[in-house]
């Protein structure tokens, strides 16, 4: 069933998990403050809240047990802010430079000690003094500093941790929420909580299965609040589970890099079956939609066509699909499913068959790895009706502002 017009053209957000948030480092005696929790009020802080003392970025290991940058900011009054940054598992060729080191005798060339150098020795004195309730003159200064269009001279990953950093701080300042923060800095009038997007299970580059397409989402969009979304998300979870060990064996309950599970099927039919059979089990039927993030540029062949067995090299050829093909199969999919949103269906520069699904079917069409989240390529898709939702993610865009442009 897909979105209706008016559901289209409301606030639609996914929140399926972009990265793997670091593991915690050591405690620090300073006073951390949280995204959530208020600031104390702006009555009683004092200006001293309001500028940078000291930034400190250092190299922690996420939850994929890869290296990524975590920076401390702290204020004049003593409060720290912390910020760490995320990393994808499939990335866009148009994103902004990710720094690594490159040193394939250390975390197999995965550290980003230079993007902490960077943090440390040429942006962390820049910025001492300076206001943190004024996010754009931050990520300006580091633009201007890094001068390349890509970030590629400092490294996005440290840019956008010093961005965080710095916006946490700003609503410290200001004795606001995090959001109250953000909200105030995009003048975005209306607050909209978001439906949860369940990752339930995996394939593509996220899982060792022989499953294509990369995530297979569930989305409670008839929950009445999202602590009733989440419960229903839950529930159907567990039934998943319980299906999937019964159909294919325990060792099918293995889970993927974001925590769905990853039977080794290849059709990927059969994964979007299995979603049904748990959404009706759960007596959710009608009331969860499914969404697919189908990361096509990562089984894109140097013909330009589509390898829906790409895992298993050579092959025979025979999951190989032309663009429209796969176009094809897509609509049968929204047909026979209750499909409501599809993300990157195509390669990042095969803007024709975007436009053509985009066109043809009811549905979201959302890029990613097609839009990176960058102003230029949002225009061009807009310009050529490509899609009709992005995926807005801060470590593509490399800085808080340049995300809310």
């Amino acid at each position: 069933m897909a979105l209706t017009p008016s559901q289209l053209s409301k606030p639609f957000f996914s929140t399926k998990p972009t990265s793997h948030t670091p593991l915690l480092s050591q405690r620090v005696k300073f006073t951390v403050r949280s995204s959530v929790a208020a600031a104390p009020s702006p009555a009683v802080a004092s200006k001293a809240s309001n500028k940078v003392k000291n930034v400190k970025a250092r190299q922690i290991i996420d939850s994929r047990g890869n290296p990524t940058v975590e920076v401390d900011l702290i204020t004049g009054d003593g409060s720290l802010y912390r910020s760490a940054v995320p990393s994808g598992a499939s990335t866009g060729i148009y994103e902004a430079l990710e720094l690594r080191d490159g040193d394939k005798s250390v975390y197999g060339g995965k550290g980003v000690l230079n993007a902490v150098k960077n943090i440390n020795e040429f942006l962390a004195p820049k910025l001492v003094g300076a206001d943190v309730r004024n996010q754009t003159d931050f990520d300006s200064v580091m633009l201007d500093i890094d001068g390349t269009p890509n970030k590629s001279k400092l490294g996005a990953n440290a840019i956008l941790g010093v961005s965080l950093s710095v916006c946490r701080a700003g609503a410290g300042a200001k004795g606001v929420p995090l959001y109250k923060h953000i909200q105030e800095l995009s003048n975005t009038k209306e607050l909209v909580m978001p439906v949860p997007a369940f990752n339930v299970i995996n394939g593509g580059s996220h899982a060792g299965n022989n499953l294509a397409m990369q995530e297979f989402m569930i989305l409670p969009v008839g929950a009445s609040s999202f602590s009733e979304a989440l419960q229903m998300g839950s529930e159907v979870y567990h039934i998943l589970k319980g299906i999937i060990k019964a159909k294919y064996g325990q060792d099918a309950c293995n889970v993927g890099d974001e925590g769905g599970f990853a039977p080794n099927v290849q059709d990927n039919r059969e994964g979007l079956v299995l979603l049904i059979d748990a959404i009706e089990k759960a007596g959710y039927t009608g009331k969860i939609k499914i969404g697919m993030d189908v990361a096509a540029s990562e089984f894109l062949t140097k013909e330009g066509k589509y390898d829906l067995n790409f895992k298993k090299q050579p092959n025979d050829g025979a999951h190989v699909l032309a663009a429209e093909k796969l176009g094809d199969l897509y609509k049968e999919f929204i047909r026979d499913f209750p499909i409501v949103s599809i993300e990157d269906p195509f390669d990042q520069d095969d803007w024709s068959s975007w436009s053509s699904l985009q066109s043809s079917v009811g549905i979201q069409i959302v890029g990613d790895d097609l839009l990176v989240t960058n102003p230029k390529r949002i225009v061009d898709a807009i310009q050529k009706k490509a899609c009709n939702a992005l995926l807005l993610k801060v470590h593509s865009c490399t800085f808080f502002m340049d995300c809310e442009h």
